[in-house]
């Protein structure tokens, strides 16, 4: 009885019902064809207006074919999402009606959604001039994205196909990386929630948002990010010592700007850095939030989450080089469960030891097996050991075929995944010795004992000469110390063959030593991103400073006096004075870059110099 005596919505219409002005358009009379285009197009269409036409549209949507393409872009170019609910609702409605019956329009409803995935863009013009262009801080965003995840879902239940004509469009859509970094926060976010309602998309998905971080850490190598919060941190030392020659500030005005410095502290100097920075925090919430449900781990996602993201890192990480941040991701989901640790070295050891890979491969899954067994704080004791057995027992199998013949000498490009692999066991015995002695002394060093170092040191192929002169000290060192080995005559030979490389250039002749042949990296150096590393820290093992009983230990029966500088966080001390300078283990881009001397935070005489 209400409706019936309720009056219509008084609302402006030209050219009759819809229905007919289509018809009318198909026997060639376009003038109220072109007037409905017209209202439309208009910006200060009302609210009621809009929903009757839609309204109309929802039953008509047979007469929309492939020849009024025209008028359908019109209609998706609406600005329906910052409308009413009800304008929102009867939009949803129309969509699902057209996709439904005129398939023909699924991409160019496709493209409508998802490019509504990040903020509008504002500009303000004055005198025909842009003097602002950036992201809308609109209160409704979230809502607004809410929304389109619900038309992206209405058109998804019509169309069942809807998956395979979307990803191109989410490739296509994806933002430059030198977009604002909100752009690019709520693109990738939207992305992964479309892996929650379309799960048959999350593997490329991924693999998507992975590629474009990947491009975003290899475009900032750790120094320039370093060098940039250096620069940062100077800069901002020298306005505060300004402003206090100038004023004399009150306790509590101190303590007020004190406050604003620790807020702007969290941003990272480096403005690609800082994309890298937040989208890596979204990749691991994402990460974390599909593996619980209701704060406990479940292991059913956890397991298809965890193949999935194994299957990007053999298709994207593996082959690049040096990358930095990106790869934590899969150090973050084994943090999870020892059974996934556990998986991801046994998944690094079969490409390993797998002759069918590339050379390339086979030595980053070494470098990746050493770097995980150092630096993950959650893989215990029990699984290292077993980790280096497996890899020593390889590498004696190795010289048993490789020792005597025709290629038992040192060369890299013929015994690269070998020289790869002896690195690992060096590396992660330098951060993992103490555990490994600890509790029985006796029984540790009769384990290490058993591992036959010498053997592998003393073989034709000369490991020590190949791998990485800092981690060579360290083992050196250590292996020493508990005469496990005696490695300091082969590393002094090794040092009287090696010949200097001279390049003449324009500013002279340039003596340069190579002291990374293997060209290695260990990809799980320091995280220094400086929002997302508070999800990491608490599982990594930073290199604990060597206390001065230690150095002495160490030092007592070497002279002074080396060949090698190296710049390593367990050369140096993990000894930042500022949040901006973190050590980071040697790479293919800090060897031999800089002394340990010249490195914020560095004990003089932290290194382990060659004897002469």
């Amino acid at each position: 009885d209400e409706f019936i005596s309720s009056p219509p919505r008084k609302t402006v219409r030209f050219g009759g019902t819809l229905s007919e002005i289509l018809l009318k358009y198909e026997k060639g009379d376009t003038t109220d064809f072109e007037l409905l285009k017209h209202q439309l197009s208009d910006p200060d269409i009302k609210d009621a207006q809009l929903i009757n036409w839609l309204h109309e549209f929802r039953a008509s949507v047979a007469y929309l074919t492939k020849e009024l393409e025209q008028l359908v872009n019109i209609l998706l170019k609406l600005p329906w999402l910052r409308r009413s609910r009800e304008v929102v609702e009867e939009y949803l409605g129309f969509l699902g009606n057209l996709v439904s019956a005129q398939t023909v329009h699924l991409r160019p409803c496709l493209r409508m959604i998802v490019s509504q995935f990040v903020p509008p863009r504002i500009t303000i013009r004055e005198d025909d001039v842009d003097i602002s262009d950036s992201d809308d801080d609109d209160e409704n965003i979230s809502e607004n994205f809410n929304t389109c995840h619900r038309a992206l879902q209405t058109v998804a239940r019509y169309v069942p196909s809807t998956p395979q004509f979307l990803m191109p469009i989410l490739e296509e859509f994806f933002p430059f990386i030198n977009k604002s970094e909100r752009t690019l926060e709520c693109y990738v976010h939207n992305l992964l929630r479309v892996t929650v309602y379309l799960p048959t998309l999350r593997l490329q998905i991924l693999e998507l948002i992975i590629e474009k971080l990947l491009k975003l850490d290899v475009s900032t190598p750790q120094q320039d990010i370093e060098d940039a919060e250096e620069a940062a941190n100077n800069c901002a030392s020298e306005e505060k010592s300004t402003e206090e020659g100038l004023f004399d500030m009150e306790e509590d005005e101190d303590r007020k700007g004190d406050k604003v410095a620790l807020g702007s502290g969290e941003r990272m100097a480096h403005p690609l850095a800082e994309r890298l920075d937040i989208l890596m925090t979204i990749l691991f919430s994402y990460i974390k939030d599909v593996c619980h449900v209701d704060g406990k781990l479940d292991i059913s996602n956890t397991k298809d989450l965890y193949r999935d993201l194994v299957s990007v890192f053999d298709k994207l990480i593996l082959p690049t080089h040096a990358s930095c941040h990106v790869q934590y991701f899969m150090f973050y989901i084994c943090s999870f469960k020892l059974g996934l640790a556990e998986a991801f070295l046994d998944h690094l050891w079969k490409k390993l030891q797998d002759p069918n890979n590339p050379s390339v491969i086979r030595q980053t899954a070494g470098s990746y097996i050493g770097s995980f067994l150092a630096r993950a704080k959650f893989i215990p004791v029990v699984t290292v050991k077993a980790c280096l057995d497996l890899l020593v027992n390889w590498l004696h199998k190795y010289i048993d075929n490789q020792d005597t013949g025709a290629n038992a000498y040192c060369d890299v490009a013929l015994h690269g995944p070998f020289y790869s692999t002896c690195q690992a066991v060096f590396y992660t015995l330098i951060f993992r010795h103490k555990q490994l002695l600890d509790g029985n002394l006796r029984k540790g060093l009769s384990y290490l004992q058993s591992l036959n170092f010498e053997r592998i040191v003393m073989c034709q192929l000369n490991p020590l000469k190949i791998c990485i002169p800092s981690v060579v000290n360290l083992f050196a060192a250590i292996t020493r110390k508990y005469q496990l080995v005696f490695c300091y005559t082969i590393i002094e030979r090794n040092n009287r063959q090696f010949i200097p490389v001279v390049r003449s250039g324009t500013g002279g002749d340039l003596v340069q030593t190579c002291t990374n042949p293997l060209d290695s990296f260990f990809p799980f150096d320091p995280y220094i991103l400086k929002r997302s590393k508070k999800t990491i820290d608490p599982m990594y093992q930073f290199w604990e400073e060597l206390s001065a009983e230690d150095l002495e230990d160490l030092k007592k029966p070497i002279k002074k006096g080396s060949s090698e500088d190296e710049d390593d966080d367990f050369l140096k001390g993990e000894t930042p004075q500022n949040d901006g300078v973190v050590g980071i283990a040697p790479n293919s881009y800090e060897s031999n870059a800089r002394s340990p001397v010249s490195s914020i935070g560095s004990p003089a005489d932290c290194y382990v110099p060659f004897p002469l």
